[in-house]
């Protein structure tokens, strides 16, 4: 934790820092706790985040409607 006064001295080199390094700083201004720290910028989408299944059916949905399930079907005791 650096002071406000210290920040004021050297406000370019802290922010440098914390840009190359990613870590915040927290500053003491007043008794109360301030930090600064890297905006992450949004580069990816959220489907860049999916996990790859390949069990999955890829094609198109109305397809599977038309499918016929009744060798597989077994319908159990009511």
């Amino acid at each position: 934790m650096i002071t406000a006064s210290k920040l004021r001295e050297n406000v370019y080199r802290i922010l440098d820092e914390i840009l190359e390094t990613g870590v915040p700083v927290e500053i003491n201004r007043r008794g109360k706790k301030l930090k600064i720290v890297r905006a992450e910028e949004v580069t990816s989408s959220r489907l860049d985040n999916l996990i790859e299944r390949p069990e999955a059916i890829a094609g198109d949905p109305e397809d599977l409607v038309h499918i016929d399930w009744s060798k597989q079907w077994r319908p159990g005791p009511i």
